[in-house]
């Protein structure tokens, strides 16, 4: 039996210690405390010569006050400009807790095809970040944000938070959501306009329709509402004022029957609601307040179909009803084809669930 040296023992001591302290190591030798990253609640994206100009909203506390501070960056390709934002930060600029991607208006028009495609492939932007386009300048918006924050730059995310300040006629549309109608034969999405308010943070100024990733126009609020219904997303809350009286909208639910007319395809859809009444004007009975809503929401939604119809964008993703119904090779015309000619036979109906304690005439 070999007998160990003290020059062996004391090496074989070192490979042990040396293994433990791999093994202590494993993993957390690049982690960076989180009181040394930069965490933007929100970024902005304006046309730059060609390439782009970003806005980071970033919530930093300083001497035990929340406060936020607006960095911004500019060069030819987003992760150019993220690179050369951390390299002259103090912290790390992490953007994996990124709430809100806000497009300059021309860059929308442009296409956010390359954008998009740059979050979804880099992975350092989350897909289930929340878009938004506006009409005004970036620089003002985000100046806006930061002067009248109160809750480190949050009010810009919880304008679109369900459990906080969302509204049924503002549109909620995610990159992923962007992302997955670019390839879709079938299916183009709406995002939500915004600037500042003017007693407010933020105002709605309805939605941008975009086809195959670009704006090809826009719908008002109350159009937004119907293609928040329309594609299954709650209006609850939301209050219609008719002639005779103001309900609010409790419930929805929808329906729809497709057929092929012909070479022409044929939607049947039917709509139902289920509304509290809020006020009337005069002595209204049920038949005409529901008379007056079925007519309001049904002219409101054939106007806005009409719209969308004419520039060729289907953002309430009707060929997804007709995808087993017409070949497979074929379905790429869909939006020439066949969207075109399409015809939507929308019937709505509205059941008053509670007189809101006014007694109406039988």
């Amino acid at each position: 039996m070999p007998i160990m040296t003290k020059h062996s023992l004391r090496h074989g001591l070192n490979m042990l210690l040396m293994a433990g302290l791999l093994t202590v190591l494993c993993g957390c030798w690049d982690i960076k405390d989180i009181n040394h990253r930069a965490l933007p609640i929100a970024m902005g994206l304006e046309n730059n010569d060609g390439g782009y100009k970003i806005y980071l909203l970033i919530p930093q506390k300083t001497q035990g006050r929340e406060e936020t501070k607006v960095v911004t960056g500019t060069g030819p390709t987003i992760n150019d400009i993220i690179d050369q934002i951390g390299k002259n930060m103090e912290m790390q600029v992490d953007l994996l807790h990124l709430k809100v991607v806000v497009f300059e208006r021309g860059i929308a028009e442009r296409g956010l095809g390359d954008s998009v495609s740059s979050f979804m492939r880099s992975r350092f932007i989350p897909p289930k970040t929340i878009v938004a386009v506006t009409d005004e300048n970036l620089e003002h918006l985000f100046d806006h944000l930061k002067s009248t924050s109160t809750t480190s730059g949050l009010e810009i995310y919880n304008y679109f938070g369900k459990n906080a300040g969302w509204s049924p006629q503002v549109a909620q549309t995610r990159v992923w959501q962007i992302f997955r109608s670019l390839g879709s034969y079938t299916h183009d999405v709406v995002i939500p306009i915004i600037k500042t308010g003017r007693t407010t943070t933020l105002d709605s100024t309805g939605s941008a329709v975009i086809k195959n990733g670009k704006m090809v126009g826009r719908i008002n609020s109350d159009e937004t509402l119907l293609y928040n219904a329309f594609n299954g997303i709650s209006t609850q809350g939301k209050i219609e004022v008719m002639n005779h009286a103001s309900v609010m909208i409790v419930s929805e639910s929808l329906r729809h029957h497709t057929s092929f007319e012909g070479k022409q395809a044929v939607l049947n859809s039917r709509l139902t609601l289920k509304v509290t009444i809020l006020e009337t004007k005069g002595a209204p009975d049920a038949v005409v307040i529901n008379r007056e809503l079925n007519e309001l929401l049904t002219a409101r939604f054939n106007r806005m179909f009409r719209k969308i119809q004419s520039e060729k964008a289907d953002i309430l993703g009707l060929g997804q009803f007709f995808r087993t119904r017409i070949p497979r090779d074929r379905l790429k015309d869909w939006r020439t084809d066949y969207y075109p000619g399409m015809q939507l036979n929308l019937k709505v109906n509205t059941i008053i669930q509670d007189d809101g304690l006014l007694k109406l005439k039988a």
